[in-house]
């Protein structure tokens, strides 16, 4: 087969590692180009030379950093991606039911089958799972400092609970316009963009959301406190946030956010720093991922 590369993340594990990797696409009869990168972002510019080298199928080793990093490199490109989940969450992963098996990952990348995925587009950077300010802006960037890596999942729910009881969440006045049109104009303490059902630390805050409806559903979050905060974790946890009168839901394409201070904001569970103004859009059918025949 012709036309493979592999952009591995070579401080991620799964199985057996890349020597297992090597030898399940070498009994396929598949000779890939082969790029290894230190850090997730040097993973887009692997992924723009695997696809200038002819590759038409790439496969991505790595966690949600070095996927995203590759889709948002690889959108509106003809190459596919397929998924090999070598990260903490994996949350596009697990969305889309693949396995966390080597083997198993690239017999889905090679026979599975090939879903167009919509793409979320935020202050010019793509994502697959999910954009937001505020609280889970800190979670994720708090569980970067390497507790993930110690604590796994619960490393999410450790830095929300911390975050929360010690005051580093507060309320700050924002408006949220969903299609052109006033949605939302109050005080919160978090905005969520969700392409996917589950996020972070295995919550659900969008139960009906999939990545090729043509949609990207919208929250916010006027909780405030531990104790609200807890009863809006506690829906998250089963999918009925829309039944919670501490937040409020929607969907549409085009999401523009201006709040009055400085929040903290993240794509696909990786901080990326703070601003008053976040401008998303969807991008559809933007990217191709190799899924099970039977996916999440």
């Amino acid at each position: 087969m012709t036309g493979v590369a592999v952009v591995a993340h070579r401080k991620k594990s799964l199985g057996g590692g890349l020597d297992e990797l090597r030898s399940v696409l070498a009994r396929a009869g598949v000779e890939p180009l082969w790029f290894e990168v230190p850090k997730s972002k040097k993973a887009p510019g692997a992924a723009r030379e695997a696809v200038a080298q002819g590759a038409d199928l790439v496969f991505v080793w790595g966690g949600d950093g070095t996927v995203q990093r590759c889709l948002d490199a690889l959108a509106d490109e003809p190459a596919t991606v397929a998924i090999l989940p070598a990260g903490t969450a994996n949350l596009l992963a697990t969305n889309l039911g693949i396995p966390r098996d080597v083997a198993a990952a690239v017999e889905v990348g090679l026979h599975g089958r090939r879903r167009a995925l919509d793409l979320g587009r935020m202050n010019g950077e793509h994502f697959a799972v999910m954009a937001g300010a505020g609280l889970d802006a800190l979670m994720i960037r708090d569980a970067d400092r390497g507790l993930k890596d110690r604590a796994g999942r619960l490393a999410y729910v450790w830095t929300g609970l911390r975050n929360v009881t010690s005051g580093n969440v507060r309320k700050v006045r924002m408006k949220v316009d969903v299609d052109g049109e006033r949605w939302f104009d109050g005080e919160a303490s978090c905005v969520l963009v969700g392409n996917v059902s589950t996020i972070v630390g295995g919550l659900s805050p969008f139960e009906h959301a999939r990545p090729d409806d043509g949609l990207l559903e919208v929250g916010v979050v006027e909780a405030e406190g531990a104790l609200q905060w807890a009863r809006v974790f506690g829906r998250m946890a089963v999918g009925k946030v829309d039944r919670s009168p501490l937040t409020r839901t929607t969907s549409g394409r085009r999401i523009d956010v201006k709040a009055e201070a400085e929040l903290p904001f993240e794509l696909d569970g990786g901080h990326r720093g703070e601003s008053r103004k976040l401008k998303i859009r969807l991008k559809p059918a933007a990217i191709r991922v190799c899924v099970p025949e039977v996916d999440g």
